[in-house]
């Protein structure tokens, strides 16, 4: 048996509980040498049941005397009793409330480990165990399985379909015992400067850690064997990326002039003086784009800091040098405003821009492909649609993704093999912590504007429960008197744009009717045409609409300086970035604008998420407080990011060793010690991490 070997051929693994870990991604030994526990318990305190003492924590291995289920009529609300005996011959008495279940599960006669906090019961006079945990000793095992149980730190794993923590345990322990000790591709300088164990030992200290290993370190994830791993994983993953980065590096790219019309048509297009960090920004974009190999920059910045404007001016340096741009939205109605925008900036140069997005007609596609295709069009705008096979350019030069967070590598792979090595520019406005930034997006170059326009006040940030509703419109009706305009958005519930819609219509008619039968209301949802949607967003924005009822298609892109209220309904429903985004709609002009989260029940996470906004406008703070959350996986959305799944590693608790491995590894590519140590890297690289590391093409 080796690393490569299937599960399958593992004893005990037959074809069911091979599918079970198939399912979570185990397939070979390897795999499941990487399937760590997640907490470790310590059960190293043996003894007979005759000398223990009320108030340890100890393990006891024991037989099941007699089992007793009492109490309520429904057998699952009953209270479970057990009495154990040893060899000592005294009594312990196991109990679980709720614990009819368990007269399925220990009968009378069985070998059991139990581990739990010692009582004294003063009524019955008798030592008792509340809710122990305990595992069944078959008697098939041989002596060494037993002990892995009891009587030592055990490691805790969590279960993977019907596979048990013990079952789990029992594999680890078999194939430990049976693999020959494996190679370590780790540079051995690294190991020694950071001493570290070897990765065999650490393997084996990881799932049965030695009699002196420290219980609290092996908790927080820092005894020696996990620094260790945790380290590799994150090391050869940012190798992968070094070498993807510098492989981009040589490519040959276009190299843009920069000359004096491109700078007077950029200064031309502005509608207001750029703040410093735009400046700075678009500095770094222009230096990017006349570099003779492919730009490749990621650009954050919050809500309202003004990107599309500098991804304006990167377009038009790409259309003075005689290219086309490609803008790729994730949503209809963010393509949609991306249009409108751009429109209304590059139109007055003269430039076309044209939208396609996956509701347009047959005819209307077909006549939008034939223009992009003889470079009739300067600017195409689009969702997906834009990355079909049949849509052609003339001459892509520069590929602008917006919200890259939910776009998967291969769709950013897909538009730009439309050019010749396109430059790329990727935007978001969840800003992620400068660390993670450089881990999902490592072959990028990060831009930051961190700056608002000049004049913008900080958007007061208030909760309110759905019982006080008449307070919040009397606050928007004060501030439509005053000469502003509001927000009313509703939740996409279950994501059934059809609900929201129905929600959005029937609030719409009963603030349009009731509540403001003297002002203007519109409505905006995601089922309106392109046309709709842009008439209602005009009459917005010219003020005829005093109050927009709409549902998240809002969330995005929209700028109107006048509005000065967000109303989000059933907040409680929305992610903090959803919120955060919501938010940036107003405070866009120089009064003071407000945001109003109403809320009907909540659970701890929502309370939580509320009072980061109320507390804060900060963009980055609340992205880290959304990660904290909500866990990595599901704030980037792994499948779709490109986020690599990492297996021992967790972005969030192990910042500090990321930093580490990240600095050795940028470190080992650029400055390796010898040819050959960088040749075998590669070859570890391509290898073992591939198949895990779509996106780590390298070689």
């Amino acid at each position: 048996m080796d690393l490569t070997t299937p599960l399958t051929y593992v004893k005990g693994i037959g074809p069911a509980r091979a599918g079970m870990l198939e399912a979570k991604g185990l397939t070979t030994v390897e795999d499941l040498l990487g399937y760590v526990p997640f907490r470790y318990e310590d059960r190293s305190n043996m003894k007979p049941i005759a000398q223990l003492a009320p108030g340890e924590m100890a393990t006891v291995i024991a037989e099941v005397r007699a089992v007793k289920l009492s109490g309520f009529k429904r057998r699952s609300l009953g209270m479970f009793e057990t009495r154990f005996t040893d060899a000592s011959r005294a009594i312990l008495v196991g109990k679980w409330f709720h614990g009819g279940y368990l007269a399925n599960v220990l009968a009378e006669g069985m070998k059991v480990a139990l581990f739990g906090k010692v009582e004294f019961d003063s009524y019955a006079g008798e030592l008792t165990m509340l809710h122990p945990e305990f595992e069944i000793l078959s008697g098939d095992e041989d002596e060494g399985e037993a002990t892995l149980h009891v009587g030592r730190v055990v490691p805790i794993y969590e279960g993977v379909g019907k596979i048990t923590t013990k079952t789990l345990r029992t594999l680890m322990h078999r194939i430990l015992q049976s693999i020959e000790p494996v190679d370590d591709a780790l540079p051995q300088f690294l190991r020694d400067r950071l001493k570290m164990p070897d990765r065999w030992t650490a393997l084996r200290d990881i799932h049965f850690p030695p009699p002196e290993s420290d219980l609290r370190l092996l908790n927080a994830f820092r005894a020696p064997a996990q620094f260790r791993l945790i380290f590799e994983e994150f090391f050869w993953l940012e190798c992968g990326v070094a070498l993807k980065r510098s492989k981009a590096r040589a490519v040959p790219g276009i190299a843009f002039s920069l000359n004096g019309r491109v700078r007077e048509r950029v200064k031309a297009m502005l509608p207001f003086k750029p703040t410093g960090a735009q400046k700075r920004v678009l500095k770094e974009i222009a230096e990017d784009m006349a570099a003779p190999h492919p730009m490749n920059r990621l650009l954050q910045g919050d809500v309202g800091s003004g990107k599309t404007i500098v991804a304006a001016e990167a377009a038009v340096i790409a259309i003075e040098n005689g290219y086309q741009v490609a803008v790729l939205a994730p949503t209809e109605i963010l393509a949609t405003q991306h249009s409108f925008t751009f429109k209304q900036i590059l139109g007055k140069l003269g430039y076309v821009t044209a939208l396609l997005t996956g509701s347009f007609t047959g005819r209307e596609k077909m006549q939008l492909k034939k223009l992009l295709s003889e470079g009739l069009v300067h600017v195409a705008i689009g969702t997906h649609a834009l990355i079909q096979k049949d849509v052609e350019f003339k001459n892509l030069g520069l590929a602008i993704i917006d919200e890259q967070h939910r776009f998967g590598v291969l769709q950013r792979l897909g538009l730009v093999q439309k050019g010749v090595t396109p430059d790329v520019l990727v935007m978001t406005a969840t800003p992620i912590p400068r660390t993670l930034a450089m881990t999902m997006y490592g072959d990028l170059d990060v831009s930051v504007i961190d700056e608002m326009p000049p004049g913008r006040k900080p958007i007061v940030t208030k909760h309110s429960t759905s019982d006080h509703i008449e307070q919040v419109y009397s606050f928007i009706k004060a501030q439509i008197e005053e000469g502003r305009q509001a927000y009313v958005v509703y939740p996409v519930i279950e994501e059934s744009e059809t609900q929201a819609m129905k929600a959005a219509q029937k609030e719409y008619e009963h603030l349009s009717r009731e509540v403001f039968p003297d002002i203007a209301v519109g409505l905006m949802h995601g089922r309106l045409g392109a046309d709709e949607k842009e008439s209602v967003m005009q009459r917005f924005k010219d003020g005829q609409v005093k109050i927009l009822v709409s549902t998240t298609v809002i969330e995005v892109g929209v700028d109107v300086p006048n509005a000065s209220v967000m109303v989000v309904e059933q907040a409680e429903r929305f992610g903090l970035a959803q919120l955060h985004q919501l938010r940036g709609r107003v405070g866009r002009g120089a009064a003071q604008s407000y945001c109003l989260l109403v809320t009907d029940k909540m659970n701890d996470t929502a309370r939580e998420r509320i009072r980061t906004l109320v507390e804060s406008t900060d963009g980055f703070y609340i992205s880290e407080m959304d990660l904290k959350l909500r866990g990595p996986g599901e704030f980037f959305g792994t499948k779709q990011s490109g986020l690599p799944s990492l297996r021992i590693a967790n972005i969030l608790r192990d910042t500090e060793i990321l930093e580490i491995a990240r600095r050795d590894a940028v470190d080992f590519i650029a400055r390796p010690p010898s040819e050959d140590d960088l040749r075998r890297a590669v070859a570890y690289i391509r290898d073992h991490w591939q198949r895990r590391y779509g996106l780590v093409t390298v070689g």
